[in-house]
């Protein structure tokens, strides 16, 4: 039997390799795919960490110091082998985990090979980011051009023809609207919600240094705090077709689990003209998209910036104390279940790097002295 089994090699499960290795611990790291760190390779080409290295590392192993502040993607797959290796991480690949199940000892874990496997305490770490959220219009099915998820796209030669719609304005919809514009095609962005709008640097620090606020204060008095700030730095973007949230930033991660865009170019070409604002979308007939406000516009092809799900339902069952209606852990951090722990499953205002280097110690630390207790 296993001492602890972690799901997932990401920079969750190295992290929680790391740190379970420090407790004297020798977890088995399981991981679907065929290497480490399998999201960060297939992200988009241009992608770079919105917050700074500093603030971003794993526990033990800073980024390097020639590293630039924002790192880009290729270099955090780097980092993650690096990682790995410095902890003499080995996670058996190729290793997709169909099923877990309590037991009294701890936990039977069934892979989709049919092997099993028995561990004394279990602990996901598969990540936000692994199923995409395809939202549906009707009539999408007659769009005559491609219609891809973010987690497909790598570069604009993805995307064939001159006018593209990006749906969706969080990081990732904003960003890619300013790849494809800055590729010479045609954008508009259809935003459904109301936004909060962050500025990468503030006073030349990077946005996330500014959490001492959220330590300090709670965090509407935060959010209330920089309102005033925000407002002059970003200006009234409301002019531009987009709707501001009732809810500051802080408020609108807590209470909504929705990520404030960091604008790191795509409100420019906002306001000059070259990203055009829609509303949401109310349907499709052929190549012809019509908006929520009656007005409409063709398009070649259609990327979906819809965000990702997170449903550990076909793994674990349904477990209403552990997962909630949608199959989202209740919490991460924190023993749900006896021996069964979750690590970063929930968004935060200051990046998931930074929330797995906090929760892998705190979950390491609390599985080495559950079954210290138990072998007592």
């Amino acid at each position: 039997m296993e001492d602890v089994i972690v799901i997932g090699a990401g920079p969750a499960g190295l992290a929680l390799g790391a740190c379970l290795k420090g407790e004297g611990l020798a977890p088995l790291i399981l991981e679907r795919e065929d290497t480490v760190g399998s999201a960060w390779r297939r992200h988009y080409r241009r992608l770079a960490l919105h917050t700074d290295k500093k603030r971003s590392s794993l526990p033990g192993l800073p980024f390097p110091e020639e590293a630039p502040r924002y790192v880009p993607r290729t270099q955090v797959v780097a980092y993650l082998e690096r990682y790995a290796e410095a902890f003499g991480l080995h996670p058996r690949l190729d290793a997709e985990v169909a099923r877990a199940e309590p037991m009294e000892t701890g936990w039977h874990v069934t892979l989709t090979t049919g092997e099993s496997l028995a561990t004394r305490a279990l602990v996901f770490a598969t990540g936000v980011s692994e199923t995409p959220h395809f939202a549906t219009w009707p009539g999408l099915d007659s769009f005559p051009g491609p219609v891809i998820h973010s987690r497909a796209y790598r570069a604009p030669g993805d995307l064939p023809g001159e006018r593209v719609l990006v749906v969706g304005f969080g990081n990732s919809g904003g960003e890619l609207a300013l790849d494809l514009s800055e590729a010479g095609r045609k954008v508009d962005i259809a935003v459904r919600s109301p936004v909060n709008l962050l500025p990468k640097e503030l006073f030349g620090r990077p946005i996330g240094n500014w959490e001492v606020l959220q330590r300090i204060f709670p965090y509407r008095v935060a959010d209330a705090i920089t309102a005033p700030i925000l407002r002059w730095k970003m200006g009234d973007y409301a002019r531009l077709g987009l709707r501001k949230s009732d809810k500051g930033p802080i408020a609108q991660v807590r209470e909504d689990g929705r990520i404030p865009l960091i604008d790191i170019g795509t409100l420019d070409l906002i306001r000059r003209g070259r990203i055009k604002v829609r509303p949401g979308l109310s349907r499709i007939e052929g190549a012809l998209v019509t908006f929520d406000d009656d007005t409409s516009a063709q398009y070649d092809a259609i990327l979906l910036a819809t965000g990702y799900e997170v449903d550990l339902r076909p793994i674990l069952g349904a477990m209403p104390d552990v997962l909630d209606e949608t199959g989202r852990p209740v919490a991460s951090g924190e023993q749900l279940a006896p021996g069964l722990w979750f690590c970063s499953y929930h968004t935060v205002p200051n990046g998931q790097l930074r929330e797995i280097s906090r929760q892998a110690p705190e979950i390491s630390r609390a599985v080495a002295a559950y079954l210290s207790a138990r072998t007592a």
